[in-house]
């Protein structure tokens, strides 16, 4: 699974800068280091210091085509749009990160959140048929 992340035209690489920074751009930025500690390939693109990957992308050359700017930031999850116009919360990530696992396109060796979350805890599963 390949994440990236089109972030609008910032101040720095997370925008998490200056005096008053947004709080959604403050909660993203702890919520991509989450990815990246849990084994996710997650990237971020800063329109105002790397617009050639913005033009080198057609997904995201489409959205800004047809939108504009207010499409951004615009995460991109395997080539497809996830969310636009506002950075996902950790759930979301979290389910379609889980939902990667469930569908075989993670990595083997499960290293993500799901993962690292059930690792603390054995999970019982009462087995199906009759019951002694």
């Amino acid at each position: 699974m390949k994440i990236e992340v089109y972030d609008p035209a910032l101040c720095c690489s997370s925008g998490v800068c200056g005096p008053d920074p947004d709080s959604a751009l403050i909660e993203f930025a702890a919520d991509f280091d989450w990815l990246r500690s849990n084994g996710v390939s997650a990237v971020r693109f800063n329109l105002g210091q790397e617009p050639g990957a913005f033009a080198a992308s057609a997904v995201v050359r489409k959205r800004l085509g047809t939108q504009g700017v207010r499409c951004l930031p615009l995460v991109v999850i395997d080539g497809e749009v996830f969310t636009e116009g506002r950075y996902p919360t950790r759930s979301e990530l979290s389910s379609r990160i889980e939902g990667a696992a469930v569908g075989g396109t993670a990595q083997s060796g499960s290293t993500g959140p799901r993962a690292t979350a059930e690792r603390g805890a054995e999970k019982t599963v009462a087995p199906t048929g009759d019951r002694a």
